[in-house]
């Protein structure tokens, strides 16, 4: 939950407003293809409300999408520990650890994504890219 409360910060480049505010400034720098600078917003509202899964979650996928992807993996790994029914957490972990290099470690999240969605036409696909990667790794 955001709790939408002012943060005094005076440091040099601090945001101004609430958590909220920096929460919406985030998803919109996101949405509007600026995720690096949406993590460092969101970074500073994680600070503020470490208990947020709404800003945990557009962090991860700031953190993703600007490929900070080890960060990505802590950030869903937070997600997925703090509320295990997140199937779109699983499938953030996933995805984040394959692009890191893991593939056996994304095998996991991906397949509880999966068996928490199995309409989910992403997820699907991503576990199949993956355990394939993996078949014809161990077939070489």
């Amino acid at each position: 939950m955001i709790q939408g409360r002012s943060v005094p910060d005076d440091s040099p480049g601090a945001p101004g407003g609430e958590v909220y505010d920096w929460y919406q400034r985030g998803v919109k720098l996101l949405q509007d293809g600026s995720p690096a600078a949406a993590a460092s917003l969101l970074e500073r509202a994680v600070e503020a409300e470490p208990e947020s899964r709404s800003i945990r979650e557009a962090l991860a996928r700031a953190q993703f999408n600007s490929r900070q992807y080890d960060r990505a993996v802590d950030s869903f790994r937070w997600i997925v520990d703090a509320n295990p029914a997140e199937d779109y957490a699983y499938f953030g972990l996933g995805l984040s650890l394959w692009r890191t290099g893991d593939m056996e470690a994304a095998q996991e999240p991906l397949a509880i994504a999966v068996a928490m969605r199995p309409d989910e036409r992403n997820y699907v696909t991503a576990l199949k890219n993956v355990r394939a990667t993996l078949r014809a790794r161990r077939d070489m």
